[in-house]
């Protein structure tokens, strides 16, 4: 069967974004925090200027990549402002050299061979996922890369969407913003969002995963950082004198609910994330994320670790154990179910374009999730990426373009 292409530049433009590493340093102190995503920004602001899209900049203090497409209503007729936003980032993985391998018409059944030596391999017994997509044109990594679907399929998919709609002004929409942004790997880009300056009424982030993907449901995030100070001194004369802060923290660990991690849990149940051990018997650091939809229970396990902390000190007799815990995003549902609007526009376009809504509570977080708090409330569409993050991640066209029309069926049912 021959795939013939509704959006002949989309697969072309996504492929060359994905050649572009624009990996997110959550270590830089910069805005955006890499050069790479800099110089991206510059690239893609050109083409949207190319394009013919209207206010193309680069936004000085966040990096954000805008743009407008005017309405093209008659006059006196208004429509909802509606924003479509993705990220330019990519995960800290391998991002150097991307060479995408292109599989057509794949059968649902076969292994795909990522590499020449086949070392990596796609194969539907550990990947079920592969047998939705008997029929597809599936874009993969060459097993050395991740791919850069998350999200650059959704910045290919916005793109392509409003210079489909530039080019077909018979298709009438309100006023459409487009926003990409840096950074969002390491949950600081939407932080500098500017809501004011984007203007929409409502918008929606295109970064999730297979079709039908509409998310308005998210995670309450924290990190912290457990810190524990020991007393180190020669092994042979240390009774009653050595305090290891490495031992400490292994104490610690052993305080938490060891049912409360994320490979013993799923849907709606929250966890503790043992991130990253740093120790010796002078210093020791524990990093956690932690994680809940309910912002009670997400307030309840931040308070645990402060009561671990306090109970350790009062054991050893002084302050050896210190945490740090600071609220990363919170769970949007708390603004978006108010006016459910903004999701019910989404599910009735998508139901439009015989596409299965699927609606269920995220276990992670998007930009949406700090933007709805900023006040636009910003659930999250699929875009079309599998396993990503690593090198076994791929992503159909077909599903890319479903994205596409989406967009543009959004735009137009906001103009009704």
């Amino acid at each position: 069967m021959i795939f013939v292409s509704n959006y002949p530049g989309l697969t072309d433009r996504f492929l060359k974004y994905v050649k572009v590493e624009t990996r997110s340093d959550e270590n830089s102190t910069t805005i955006p925090s890499t050069e790479s995503q800099v110089e991206f920004a510059k690239q893609l602001a050109a083409e949207l200027k190319e394009l013919g899209l209207s206010n193309v900049r680069i936004h000085p203090t966040n990096g954000y990549v805008l743009a407008t497409l005017p309405s093209n209503l008659e006059a006196g007729k208004s429509a909802k402002k509606v924003g479509f936003i993705s990220h330019m980032d990519t995960a800290d993985f391998n991002a150097k050299n991307v060479n995408p391998q292109i599989v057509d018409n794949y059968d649902g059944q076969s292994v795909i061979k990522l590499d020449e030596a086949g070392e990596y391999v796609l194969d539907p017994a550990e990947f079920p996922n592969l047998k939705n997509y008997q029929g597809h044109t599936l874009i993969t990594t060459d097993g050395t890369t991740l791919l850069g679907a998350d999200d650059k399929a959704g910045v290919a998919e916005i793109i392509t969407a409003f210079a489909y709609l530039l080019k077909h002004p018979e298709i009438k929409h309100g006023t459409l913003q487009l926003g990409i942004g840096p950074d969002e790997e390491i949950g600081t880009g939407a932080d500098h969002f500017d809501v004011a300056d984007f203007d929409a009424d409502l918008a929606y982030t295109v970064d999730g995963g297979p079709l039908g993907e509409l998310e308005y449901e998210t995670f309450n995030a924290a990190q912290a950082e457990i810190s524990f100070t020991g007393k180190n001194v020669h092994p042979g004369t240390a009774k009653g004198v050595m305090v290891n802060a490495s031992l400490l923290a292994m104490d610690f660990q052993s305080r938490l609910p060891q049912d409360q991690v994320p490979e013993l849990t799923a849907g709606r149940e929250g966890f503790f994330l043992l991130l990253s051990v740093e120790g010796n018997v002078e210093e020791a650091k524990l990093t956690y994320i932690i994680r809940d939809h309910d912002r009670q229970k997400f307030e309840a396990k931040k308070a645990l670790l402060n009561e671990i902390v306090a109970k350790m000190n009062q054991e050893l007799g002084q302050k050896r154990v210190k945490a740090e815990v600071k609220d990363q995003y919170y769970n949007m549902r708390e603004v978006i179910e108010k006016d459910m609007t903004v999701v019910d526009l989404a599910k009735e376009a998508m139901e439009n374009l015989d596409i299965k809504p699927l609606i269920f509570p995220v276990r992670g977080g998007t930009d949406g999730s700090k933007i709805s708090f900023m006040g636009l409330p910003t659930p999250n569409l699929f875009a079309g990426g599998e396993n990503m993050h690593g090198r076994y991640e791929y992503v159909s066209v077909q599903v890319m373009e479903k994205a596409v029309d989406l967009i543009i069926e959004i735009a137009k049912l906001a103009a009704k």
